[in-house]
This record gives C-alpha cells, sequence and structure tokens, in this order.
C-alpha cells in the first residue's frame, strides 16, 4: 500500500495530466477531430448525477458525421493537451488509472443530439487486465499513444452518438473521488444490422457509491468491477494473474503528428452546425459536484481553452490575456 504522502503527491500530480478524447479513427483510418464534440476544456466531470457526464461540460456540436459500419474497427485517441499527438507525453498521465469503456446512442440526428436525453448502450470497455502486476486499461492507452480500439456492433443503419470515457480512479471517499473524462463523437452507421440493444440514460447509469467508482484502488486490488452495463456483443477482459503484454498493439510507429485539415473518406459535413447541445447544469453543490465552465469572462471574451473559432463558429473570437485563439483544425480552434 502507498504512504500517505505517496498518495498526496499522486493526488497532486492528477491535478496537471487532464486528458480529452479528440480524435478517432476508423479501419486504420485517420478521421481526426472531424466528427468529435471537443470538450471546452481538459478538466474532468465529477459528478455522476450531472448532464455533463453525457458528453461532457457545455461541448458543442461537430459539423461532420464520420461514416462506419457494423464490423468496422474504430479507435478512439486521447491526449493531454488539444491537438498533442505526441507519443513522448502519456495519453493521461498522473497516475490517472482506471477503466476505458465505449456506449452508442441511437439519434434521430447526431449533430443535434443531447446526450444526456439519449439512450445509450455500451459496446467496449477494459478494467484491470491484470492484477499481479497491477495494470490498469488507461495504462493499456497510454502504451498505445492514446488509442483504445473496439469493433462496431451489427447495429441498425442510422445517425449515433458514439461516447468514449476514462474513469480516473482516487482514493476511495476523498474530496472529488473519482474523474470522468468523455467526448462524444457524431457518427453514420451504414451497412444492414439489425441490432437494437437495451439502453440505459446517461446520467443514471452510474451511481456515486458503486463499486467501480467507490474504490481505493491504492489496496491493489485483485479484482475490479467496471461500472454501467455489460457491453453488446463484446467482451471485458478477464483479470489476469500473469503480467499483461505492455507492447502496443496500435500501430504508433507511423502516427501522423497533427490533426488532418481536410474532411475523412465518407464523412459527411452537416450544414449549418449546432451550437451548443449539452443539457442546462444544475448549480454546482457540495463535494463532487460538476459545473460547467464559462464560455466567456466578459463580453465578447473568450476564456482559457474554450472554443474561439473553427468552420461555423459564430461565437466571440478575442480571448483573454495571456491566450491566443490557436486553430486545431478547420472546425475547432481554442484559447491558449
Amino acid at each position: 500500500m502507498l504512504s500517505s504522502l505517496a498518495v498526496l503527491v499522486s493526488l497532486v500530480a492528477s491535478a496537471a495530466a487532464h486528458a480529452t478524447f479528440q480524435a478517432m479513427w476508423v479501419n486504420s483510418v485517420d478521421q481526426g477531430s472531424f466528427c468529435v464534440r471537443m470538450p471546452q476544456s481538459n478538466s474532468p466531470v465529477t459528478s455522476v448525477t450531472s448532464n455533463d457526464i453525457a458528453c461532457n461540460v457545455n461541448a458543442r456540436s461537430s459539423s461532420g458525421l464520420c461514416a462506419v459500419k457494423p464490423g468496422d474497427t474504430v479507435t478512439v485517441e486521447m491526449h493531454q493537451q488539444p491537438g498533442d499527438r505526441s507519443c513522448a507525453n502519456e495519453a493521461i498521465g498522473g497516475d490517472h488509472w482506471g477503466p476505458i469503456q465505449a456506449y452508442m446512442a441511437k439519434v434521430d440526428d447526431a449533430t443535434t443530439a443531447v446526450g444526456s436525453s439519449a439512450s445509450w448502450f455500451k459496446i467496449a470497455e477494459m478494467g484491470l487486465p491484470s492484477n499481479n502486476p497491477e495494470y490498469w486499461a488507461t495504462e493499456v492507452l497510454n502504451d498505445n499513444c492514446g488509442h483504445f480500439t473496439f469493433t462496431i456492433p451489427n447495429v441498425a443503419p442510422g445517425q449515433y452518438l458514439l461516447r468514449a470515457e476514462v474513469i480516473a480512479l482516487h482514493v476511495a471517499g476523498s474530496v472529488g473521488g473519482a474523474q470522468f473524462y468523455m467526448s462524444c463523437f457524431q457518427v453514420n452507421v451504414g451497412g444492414s444490422g439489425t441490432a437494437s440493444p437495451p439502453t440505459v440514460k446517461i446520467p443514471g447509469v452510474y451511481n456515486a457509491q458503486d463499486p467501480g467508482i467507490l474504490i481505493d484502488i491504492y489496496t491493489s486490488p485483485k479484482a475490479y468491477a467496471i461500472p454501467g452495463p455489460t457491453p453488446f456483443a463484446s467482451a471485458s477482459p478477464t483479470v489476469a494473474t500473469t503480467a499483461w503484454a505492455t507492447a502496443a498493439t496500435f500501430n504508433t510507429a507511423t502516427l501522423p503528428k497533427t490533426i488532418p485539415t481536410t474532411a475523412p473518406p465518407g464523412g459527411v459535413a452537416a450544414a449549418p452546425p449546432a451550437t451548443t447541445v449539452a443539457s442546462p447544469t444544475k448549480p454546482a453543490s457540495g463535494p463532487g459536484s460538476s459545473a460547467p465552465a464559462p464560455t466567456n469572462t466578459s463580453a465578447g471574451t473568450v476564456a482559457k481553452f474554450a472554443q474561439c473559432g473553427g468552420i461555423g463558429w459564430t461565437g466571440p473570437t478575442a480571448c483573454v490575456a495571456g491566450t491566443t485563439c490557436t486553430a486545431q483544425n478547420d472546425y475547432y480552434s481554442q484559447c491558449l
């Protein structure tokens, strides 16, 4: 067990190692951030009852839809800073240990659908692949330069939100508790699938007292119960009692260093792009609550890490003092 000092050092380090799912690959073809609802910052959501836990705090709708079909392999990509694709940096650092999950929700229009109102089903998960030595899904993510890959199940055609999530587990009962990092991607599913899996609501699927959320990982658990429903048409890796292979399964040797600025193959640009689609969030109250970060600090001035430009952007473009509106791709610029 780590000492109290070691735990404190770990928690302090974690505060500076937040991250964002910010890009996608389909069958190893880079989609960039074409269809992601980019969060306003890399900070976590900490309340399981907040509407923000669906698609993050005031995540603005993308103008694009990525094309997928049943059987396709999809890879979601996480990094600590927007636009950073360097494998020299951990995808999520500061001992953010915990599970990775992927959900989908069928919607009428993925560019305007509200995540907290959608009906979700889980399609992939990874928790604690090995307990000897202890090795978490987020460590697998870091070993693969922030990439987590899964398969699209045989679902019916139509538009969907695809939600990628990391849960960073901390000391049980500590202030803040577990941290949730998620992004929603807008996809158009083709093919001739017929499945319509049972669904859950987000928020609603998690309870702060769930054993996979209220857990002290510094006690080196031998087993772990991943929060949420059982994945549809896929299985979670069992906890191995032998060392898990740490070599990358995603080809990280030839990864691009920048986000592409052109639409991916099969991608569809929706017009006009939607404005903020997150549901109104109740004011924060008490430990662990999550309140939306303000978009503007004053009239016409954008806060650090908030959006300030991109194709279809109609909001303010002037950043607060000390930051500059920096383009991440054609569709998203951020005050950095």
